[in-house]
């Protein structure tokens, strides 16, 4: 007898069948002082949109701390999840509101972690968002000072009007967002 293997399954696009829930996109409730809204489009390597995708997003509040018991510098403050999770629309568009992370003390510059499952994929691939408005901390940043500068501009957001930005992710091809090792 031979032992067959069985062929590999992409991670979509069976997202939306409870993976997602209405107020996932809310990492602090509405109304939050310093709230931010980060929207943007998960395109493919055509540039098509990807209409079946799942944004996850994990971060430090505002002074740098997480909602986790684990952290050392103690819990964050209530309300902050800390966590985020938007499916994709038929275009691709997604969106967060959050709060700007802080600095963590280890050097890096402040950054939301993200997680992006889509049809195609065999596997997450994990990004970031860095800000717009932090050039010293992004200067100093390990991971973005070890990229060449136009594949570091993948990971950083854009202004897009008052308490906005703008984080669109492209999963190859010209312009693909920078993903890391993990």
């Amino acid at each position: 007898m031979s032992e067959l293997l069985t062929p590999s399954q992409t991670v979509g696009p069976f997202l939306s069948l409870g993976l997602t829930w209405p107020e996932g996109y809310l990492v602090v409730p509405p109304g939050t002082p310093g709230a931010i809204r980060i929207a943007g489009v998960l395109t493919d390597g055509a540039g098509a949109p990807v209409g079946d995708g799942l944004i996850e997003t994990w971060q430090a509040d505002a002074d740098g701390r997480f909602d986790h018991p684990d952290d050392p510098r103690g819990a964050s403050w209530s309300g902050f999840r800390g966590f985020g999770r938007c499916a994709t629309d038929a275009e691709g568009r997604f969106e967060i509101i959050t709060v700007k992370p802080g600095l963590l003390g280890d050097g890096q510059a402040p950054h939301i972690d993200v997680t992006v499952l889509a049809r195609g994929l065999l596997d997450r691939v994990v990004t970031r968002i860095y800000f717009p408005d932090e050039a010293a901390a992004n200067a100093a940043d390990p991971l973005l000072g070890s990229l060449p500068p136009e594949r570091a501009a993948t990971l950083v957001a854009q202004e897009a009007g008052q308490g906005e930005l703008r984080f669109d992710i492209r999963l190859q091809g010209e312009g693909e967002t920078v993903f890391l090792a993990v």
